[in-house]
């Protein structure tokens, strides 16, 4: 398996000269983080025994969300806790997409857009369940802002995870969204859904100061579909949270200053492969990079964390069900290092020892380390 942090290290250079305008600086500290994770550059933990006391010293890992190796327990950590505020009913998948032409502005102002994206499908959504004759209250839904498509371009949407229900708080009343004629897997007209939604875009534009280009299209695409009771849904959501926009298991080869990989085309349900050079791929990887602290999930309506009570009251009186809102989350423990001579846990003594204060080790030592 091709790592992405030999890759780094190969066409770094060339990836900073072929794309000095785009290197942004957030960019570069991904590109030096995922480069040293888990390597002899990164900082050390000092681990010991609680038994033998047998030490080691083990690499930190970076912890970058476009890490393909780091945070797959805070990808699942969220997805456990997202599932405890399931709520019973149908659920729906809805995705949001800006036209090409507006990608452009996109990348400019990243930060104003994603929030704009975000919130103004929100409130989209929110107005179609106030005038919806059957909810005609507050809906909830989890949004994850997606800046990629399968093939690594530049394609900012956003996903909404939104139950078929609504909470009036006026008159205290919960409403679900009962069989129509036209069947289960239909909550809102995507067509109708796009309309409103690129009238509030562009206004929320306008109001930011941001300039339109001069051909904005007249259709926008939404999709909206049935997801089950949601649990799918958010584990789909959560897979590409933390973890990267690409796996190691889908590069397939690096050679010839060249890097080929892999995807699943959507439509044809077919594997297709591309080869672009080392620093084309590079780039195809750190345009996601987020704008520093920007909130890339978020829980709107009744899911929002400011409504525990609310929801509370609702398993109890309505759901039938104990609340569990209140109680920490208890997601599955981290791995633990366990000890090369006896085998029990190991616990961390000492973090950050930066690498030049590392002794060399001894032969015994190199032999633990290169285990």
């Amino acid at each position: 398996m091709i790592s992405l942090a030999s890759i780094i290290e190969r066409f770094e250079a060339d990836y900073l000269t072929q794309y000095p305008q785009c290197a942004l600086h957030n960019q570069r500290q991904a590109l030096e983080a995922m480069k040293r994770c888990r390597s002899t550059l990164a900082p050390r933990m000092l681990a010991q025994c609680g038994d033998c006391g047998e030490q080691r010293l083990v690499p930190h890992s970076c912890g970058h969300r476009l890490c393909p190796h780091c945070q797959h327990h805070e990808s699942q950590a969220w997805i456990e806790r997202q599932t405890q505020r399931l709520v019973p009913g149908s659920y729906f998948l809805i995705t949001f997409t800006l036209p090409a032409e507006l990608r452009p502005l996109a990348w400019q102002h990243q930060r104003i857009f994603y929030a704009t994206l975000m919130d103004c499908a929100w409130t989209t959504l929110h107005t179609f369940s106030q005038n919806h004759k059957q909810l005609q209250g507050r809906p909830g839904a989890v949004a994850v802002l997606h800046t990629h498509s399968r093939q690594l371009a530049f394609h900012p949407h956003v996903h909404l995870a939104m139950p078929a229900a609504a909470l009036d708080a006026e008159k205290c009343l919960w409403r679900t969204l009962r069989r129509s004629a036209k069947g289960a897997g239909y909550l809102f007209s995507h067509k109708a859904l796009a309309k409103v939604f690129r009238a509030k875009f562009i206004a929320a534009l306008l109001e930011a100061g941001l300039p339109l280009p001069s051909a904005v299209p007249q259709k926008w695409v939404v999709d909206c579909k049935a997801v089950g009771n949601g649990e799918k849904a958010l584990v789909y959501l959560g897979r590409y949270l933390y973890r990267g926009v690409i796996q190691e298991r889908d590069i397939l080869r690096c050679e010839n200053g060249c890097v080929t990989y892999r995807w699943r085309d959507s439509k044809t349900k077919k594997t297709v492969q591309r080869t672009v050079s080392g620093a084309t791929f590079l780039w195809l990887v750190l345009q996601h990079v987020l704008p520093k602290g920007f909130r890339r999930s978020r829980n709107y309506g009744f899911l929002h964390p400011n409504s525990k009570r609310l929801i509370a009251l609702l398993r109890l009186l309505v759901f039938k069900k104990p609340d569990t809102s209140g109680r920490p989350c208890s997601p599955p423990p981290r791995p633990q290092l366990l000890c090369r001579c006896c085998g029990a846990a190991m616990v961390i003594v000492r973090r950050r020892i930066l690498p030049s204060l590392v002794e060399p080790p001894c032969p015994h030592r190199e032999q633990n380390l290169s285990r």
